[in-house]
């Protein structure tokens, strides 16, 4: 039989805290070689957006996946969301499928987990001022990430949207969900001077400009998933420290894929991957100066962890329904 669960179901059942071990965890196996990972594929329906196959393999979990996913950014005015997920899951003994899950909520929760991941190792433990720049689902699972690693600490979170009255809505939620002190600001600059500072948007032109980041700074750079995209000022990566969480995905579609490709960095120069610094092999922040960045792709090996969380938890629980496919 195969397990049915729904987004609202997956939602429920996968708690942040939840998200944030089991990508740390997925990531450690990564860096250690103990995972199985084909690079992302891009089907590009021209005009529309792109569909991405995203398959893999996690021995530790005795479980294998794959995600298909969609990107289209015109979705909203059509009153559907711009990401669509499904996780299949297979038993990697016999190829068994065992579970279908609708994964959009998945997707936003293990992106904000990564973000929560990187932060926890790369920033400085006396963050307390948080900026977003962006204010959408994967700008506010990147919130919930830092409330479970930094809990009680944040003291200010400062949100910059192209369109203030979502950034107002998001610090409104902020205060009111949260229980932090959240403020819109009407330029990304003002919401730069931070300690941590997340890009989540669709840019394919810079929305953070170097001069803006000050000394000590920590930026996840999570909205960058496709060639051409772009958050961060070329002269900012150069500086900083990059952490990627793939090296091959990170080149051809993460946020360094555009100073990769005019030879302005390469895999010498980047300090290495999540992994490598969550199982010790390479240092994290070195210094209180120093500016980091972690630039986020997203990995079927994340999903793969969430997913096997979730899928536990409905055998469990009883979540989901059952069928003979």
């Amino acid at each position: 039989m195969i397990r049915l669960i729904t987004d609202d179901e997956a939602r429920q059942l996968l708690s942040m805290r939840e998200a944030v071990e089991a990508v740390e965890h997925a990531f450690a196996e990564y860096a250690l070689g103990r995972t199985r990972m084909p690079g992302k594929i891009y089907l590009d329906i021209e005009g529309y957006g792109d569909f991405r196959a995203m398959p893999a393999y996690l021995p530790s979990l005795n479980m294998a996946g794959i995600k298909w996913v969609n990107v289209h950014p015109d979705n909203p005015s059509k009153g559907l969301p711009t990401v669509m997920a499904t996780l299949l899951l297979n038993d990697p003994q016999t190829g068994k499928l065992m579970c279908i899950i609708n994964a959009s909520s998945l997707t936003d929760l293990r992106t904000g987990a990564a973000g929560g991941v990187a932060a926890k190792y790369l920033a400085r433990k006396d963050s307390s001022v948080i900026g977003v720049i962006g204010s959408g689902h994967q700008a506010w699972t990147q919130m919930l990430a830092y409330r479970e690693v930094f809990g009680s600490r944040i003291k200010l979170v400062k949100v910059y949207s192209r369109h203030m009255e979502h950034a107002d809505a998001f610090a409104g939620r902020v205060r009111a969900e949260l229980g932090y002190d959240a403020q819109a600001y009407k330029t990304a600059e003002e919401a730069a001077d931070a300690d941590i500072v997340a890009t989540v948007t669709p840019a394919r032109r810079p929305v953070l400009i170097a001069d803006w980041v000050k000394p000590g700074t920590h930026i996840n750079a999570i909205g960058a998933d496709a060639p051409g995209k772009q958050e961060l000022e070329s002269a900012l990566t150069i500086k900083a420290r990059v952490f990627v969480d793939s090296i091959e995905q990170a080149s051809h579609s993460g946020e360094i894929n555009v100073p990769w490709r005019q030879g302005l960095i390469n895999e010498k120069k980047l300090a290495g991957t999540i992994g490598e610094v969550i199982i010790g092999r390479v240092p994290g922040r070195t210094s209180g100066d120093e500016i980091t960045i972690f630039d986020s792709t997203g990995l079927g090996i994340q999903d793969v962890a969430v997913g096997h969380v979730v899928y536990e938890k409905a055998l469990k629980e009883n979540v989901g329904i059952e069928f003979n496919l």
